[in-house]
C-alpha cells in the first residue's frame, strides 16, 4: 500500500494487446471496461504535438521544465558544507496523446487520459544545463558570514517524445467509439512507465523487498533498545534496592552497637565514626564516596576494606580536613 491506501504495484493488471480485435473484446466485456489492464505501445500524438525548446527535430507529447537552485548550506552541527537544490520553477505542458501498436499496420489505438496523475512517469532527459553564479570577493564573504553558498541554477528539459515505448497501467474503457486508459476506480494505481510490464515488477518488486528490510532493521533495532533501556532500569532499581538494604541494615548495626557500649543515641554526634562512635569522621572513601569512619578505624578494617555503610571495596581514601 502506498500513502493513500492504493496497491503500490501493478501486479495483477489484465495484459492486452492492442490489436483490431481490441475494440471488440471491450464492447463484449460487462461494463465495456476491463477494471485493471496493462496495455504497452508506442506513443502517438493525436493533433498537435510539443516541439523540445532546446534540441531541434525533438517532437514529443509532455515537456517538462525544471529550474532548481543548488547552493551549499553550512552545518552548525557537523561543521561541514552541504549540497541541497530547490526547485524554483517547474512547468509541464502536455497534448492529448494515444498508445498504438509498434506495427504501423494496426490502427487501433488507446488514448490516454490524464497522464499526469500516473506513477512512475519517468520522462526522457532531452536538455540540461548548469549556470555558474558569479562570486564577487563581498559576495562570499557575506556566504560565509550567511552559511549559504549558491552554486549556481540547474535547467533541465524533460519529454515523452513520439515513438517511445510505453507501458500503461489502469482501466480499460470502451467509450463510444473510442478505447481510453484511465485512472482506476477501484482502489488501484495508476502506471505510466518508459520501462516494460515485467521490469516495471522487478523494479517494484525491489523496492518492497527494501522496504520490508528497513522496516525489519529498524524494528529490530527499536525493540533492542526498548530492551536495553529496560535493562538499564532493571539493574538501577536493583542497585537502589540494595543500596537502601545496606543503609538500613547499617543503622540496625550502629544502634544494635550503641546498646552494647551503652550509649544514647541522642549523646553520639552525626559527625562521629559510624564504627567507634568516640572520635569524628576524618576521611572518604572511594569510589563509594561515604564519609563515615575516623582513619584510625580504616585502618583496623580487614582486607579487603570495605565501606561500612554500602560494602563496596575502597580502592582508595582522602582525608578529610574539618575547619
Amino acid at each position: 500500500m502506498d500513502s493513500s491506501g492504493k496497491p503500490s504495484t501493478a501486479q495483477g493488471a489484465q495484459k492486452v494487446t492492442i490489436d483490431q480485435g481490441l475494440k471488440n473484446i471491450l464492447s463484449e466485456t460487462p461494463g465495456r471496461c476491463v477494471p485493471y489492464a496493462v496495455i504497452e505501445g508506442v506513443v502517438r500524438s493525436v493533433k498537435e504535438t510539443l516541439n523540445s525548446q532546446f534540441v531541434d527535430n525533438c517532437k514529443g507529447v509532455i515537456e517538462r521544465l525544471t529550474l532548481k537552485e543548488e547552493k551549499m548550506v553550512w552545518n552548525r552541527t557537523t561543521h561541514l558544507w552541504n549540497n541541497t537544490e530547490k526547485v524554483i520553477h517547474q512547468r509541464t505542458n502536455t497534448v492529448p496523446f494515444s498508445l498504438g501498436s509498434p506495427d504501423d499496420g494496426i490502427a487501433a489505438a488507446v488514448r490516454v487520459v490524464r497522464p499526469l496523475d500516473a506513477a512512475e512517469l519517468n520522462l526522457e532527459t532531452t536538455y540540461e544545463n548548469f549556470h555558474p553564479t558569479l562570486q564577487s570577493l563581498s559576495n562570499v564573504i557575506g556566504h560565509f558570514i550567511s552559511g549559504e553558498r549558491p552554486k549556481g541554477i540547474h535547467e533541465t528539459e524533460e519529454m515523452l517524445r513520439l515513438g517511445e515505448a510505453v507501458t500503461g497501467v489502469g482501466e480499460l474503457v470502451l467509450d463510444n467509439d473510442l478505447i481510453k486508459l484511465q485512472p482506476p476506480k477501484q482502489g488501484f494505481r495508476y502506471f505510466l512507465t518508459r520501462l516494460d510490464y515485467d521490469s516495471l515488477l522487478r523494479q517494484q518488486g525491489n523496492s518492497v523487498r527494501l522496504w520490508r528490510i528497513l522496516t525489519v532493521v529498524f524494528g529490530a533495532a527499536a525493540c533492542s533498545t526498548l530492551l536495553y533501556i529496560l535493562w538499564k532500569q532493571y539493574h538501577r532499581h536493583r542497585a537502589s534496592r540494595k543500596e537502601r538494604s545496606l543503609l538500613e541494615e547499617f543503622k540496625e548495626q550502629q544502634k544494635r552497637r550503641m546498646r552494647e557500649l551503652n550509649v544514647e543515641e541522642g549523646s553520639v554526634s552525626p559527625s562521629s565514626c559510624a564504627v567507634c562512635l568516640s572520635r569524628e569522621r576524618s576521611c572518604v572513601f572511594l569510589e563509594c564516596g561515604h564519609v563515615c569512619a575516623c582513619v584510625q578505624c580504616f585502618d583496623v578494617l580487614p582486607e579487603p576494606k570495605k565501606c561500612p555503610i554500602c560494602r563496596a571495596t575502597i580502592d582508595r581514601v582522602v582525608p578529610l580536613y574539618n575547619s
